[in-house]
């Protein structure tokens, strides 16, 4: 499933919103500057406006980011545009985001069940069904839009992530592979709470699996540098400058 994701091979760097250095996280800005500094995918969120609109946005309110208490979801997308979120930047598409950088992967992250139906039109306006990965925490909204876009790669769920760790303990390929139905990826933390997700044993399950591990958000070199030895395909992190470099030492 969406074979044009992976490629070239692994490892990956996945600009976490962008690089949000010198612009506010998930503005086209952010993502240009990403680009700049060499990644090639990029990581965003998505939340549907009051009019449709796919915006790029993480949080459902624009609390932490405008210091103002709206959902997202309560503003049509011209409303949005009028928000300041720092240095006269403000929200995006995702249709923008996909004509902007058409030579760019995107790793998008639907945080809602009103975000589905936004993203799957972005993604056939664009085209571009085998330039993005899409996830979500929930796998019953991942499997809704792995069925409204054929072909589609997808991560796996928070149900599935768990699954595929008990699978792991088995050293089950077969298991992990059923327990994230149809997913390409896990894309996981390394560790929740004190409890570690990530291990040699998931990462060899994954790949006998054909699923590749991605990693987030791993934000210093040297963690980057033992993880990437440890095998995992990818980095999803808020600073792609640096991953790059530890990638191109590799």
């Amino acid at each position: 499933m969406g074979a044009g994701w992976f490629e070239p091979p692994a490892p990956r760097v996945l600009a976490h919103r962008g690089l949000a250095l010198e612009a506010p996280e998930n503005t086209l800005a952010a993502f240009e500057a990403a680009i700049r500094a060499g990644a090639r995918y990029l990581e965003t969120d998505i939340h549907a406006s009051a009019d449709g609109a796919a915006v790029l946005a993480h949080d459902p309110t624009l609390r932490r980011v405008a210091h103002r208490p709206e959902a997202v979801g309560e503003l049509d997308l011209a409303e949005l545009r009028r928000v300041d979120l720092g240095g006269g930047h403000g929200f995006g598409t995702l249709d923008e985001l996909l004509h902007a950088f058409p030579g760019s992967r995107l790793n998008i992250d639907v945080k809602s069940d009103a975000a589905i139906s936004a993203t799957v039109r972005a993604v056939r306006r664009a085209d571009a069904v085998d330039r993005v990965l899409l996830t979500a925490f929930s796998d019953r909204r991942r499997r809704a839009l792995a069925s409204a876009l054929p072909g589609v790669a997808t991560s796996a769920g928070r149900a599935s992530v768990l699954r595929a760790s008990a699978a792991s303990v088995a050293r089950s390929s077969a298991g992990l592979r059923r327990g994230v139905a149809g997913a390409s990826a896990l894309q996981i933390p390394e560790r929740v709470g004190r409890a570690r997700l990530l291990s040699r044993g998931l990462l060899d399950t994954a790949h006998r699996a054909g699923l590749e591990v991605h990693v987030w958000t791993v934000n210093d070199p040297d963690d980057m540098r033992r993880l990437l030895g440890l095998g995992v395909d990818g980095i999803v992190t808020d600073r792609a400058d640096l991953a790059m470099r530890v990638v191109s030492e590799s």
